[in-house]
C-alpha cells in the first residue's frame, strides 16, 4: 500500500501515522506490534523491516529509522511517499547476537539478568538490534551501562522509553 503522509516527531522518535483504515488494509484485525516492510519515497531498496506500533485506536505510529530517513533523504516535516506491505516472513525474537559485553555485565548483575528474562522478545529484540547499530565502542560501552541500570531498576529514559 502506498500513501502520503508527513514525518511527525513523537518524543525524539520520527514518525508518520498509519489511520485504522490503512492498517486494516494492510492487515485485518492486527493489534499488535505489526511487522512490515517500509520504503519513504522508493529508499530503502530492498525495504526495511520495521514493527509499527499500536496506537490504541486501531491505528499505527511507523517509527522511521534512522537508516530509513537518511536512505530517502528526509526529515521531520517533510511530505513523503510511504509504502507500507505486512511482512510475512517476520520472526519474532532476537535477530542481533547479544553482544560480549552485554552478556558479561549481565552475568555480573542479578537483577538485570532476571529483569531481561522477563522482558518480552520484542523488547529483547529491539534492544539487541540498538546496542548492535552503534558506530562507536564509546557508545556501545556507554549504552551498555544504560541498560544495565535500566535493567537493575533504575529510573531513567532509554532508548526512547521511560524505565521503571
Amino acid at each position: 500500500m502506498k500513501f502520503i503522509a508527513d514525518i511527525e516527531i513523537r518524543g525524539i522518535n520520527p514518525y508518520v501515522l498509519v489511520s485504522s483504515a490503512r492498517a486494516r488494509r494492510i492487515k485485518e484485525g492486527w493489534k499488535k506490534p505489526m511487522p512490515v516492510l517500509v520504503q519513504v519515497n522508493g529508499k530503502p531498496e530492498p525495504a526495511w523491516r520495521i514493527n509499527m506500533m499500536p496506537v490504541g485506536d486501531g491505528s499505527f505510529y511507523l517509527y522511521l529509522d534512522g537508516n530509513v530517513r537518511g536512505a530517502s533523504g528526509t526529515q521531520v516535516g517533510d511530505r513523503v511517499e510511504v509504502s507500507v506491505a505486512f511482512d510475512g516472513d517476520y520472526r519474532s525474537g532476537p535477530q542481533h547476537d547479544m553482544l560480549p559485553e552485554f552478556e558479561a555485565r549481565l552475568a555480573d548483575d542479578s537483577a538485570a539478568q532476571m529483569r531481561w528474562g522477563e522482558l518480552a522478545p520484542s523488547l529483547q529484540k529491539e534492544l539487541l538490534r540498538y546496542l548492535a547499530n552503534l558506530k562507536t565502542d564509546e557508545a556501545r560501552h556507554r549504552n551498555i551501562e544504560r541498560a544495565i541500570r535500566v535493567l537493575g531498576g533504575a529510573k531513567e529514559r532509554f532508548m526512547a522509553r521511560d524505565w521503571n
